[in-house]
């Protein structure tokens, strides 16, 4: 860990230390709350960064969603009366 982050931490974890009162026997308490703290300030700016989304589909692909295909889907137009009886 660099001096300068090790001691943004101990200067937290010493203002949280006096905020509560000074009690014995929290310093490990103490530092991992300020290591998490300054870990947020650190990342804030990329937190707060614009998330890039891909183009939307188009709205077709939203409106034929459950749609299926058909025998006429596949390029041949069928005429009622084409289909075979099955035999018996």
């Amino acid at each position: 860990m660099s001096d300068d982050l090790s001691d943004r931490i101990r200067a937290r974890a010493h203002q949280m230390w006096r905020d509560e009162g000074c009690p014995d026997g929290k310093a490990d308490d103490h530092w991992e709350l300020a290591k998490i703290a300054v870990a947020i300030e650190d990342a804030r700016p990329e937190m707060l960064r614009a998330v890039e989304t891909p183009d939307a589909e188009p709205i077709e692909a939203w409106v034929n969603q459950a749609d299926f295909p058909t025998l006429t889907d596949q390029g041949e137009q069928m005429a009622p009366g084409d289909l075979a009886e099955p035999e018996r």
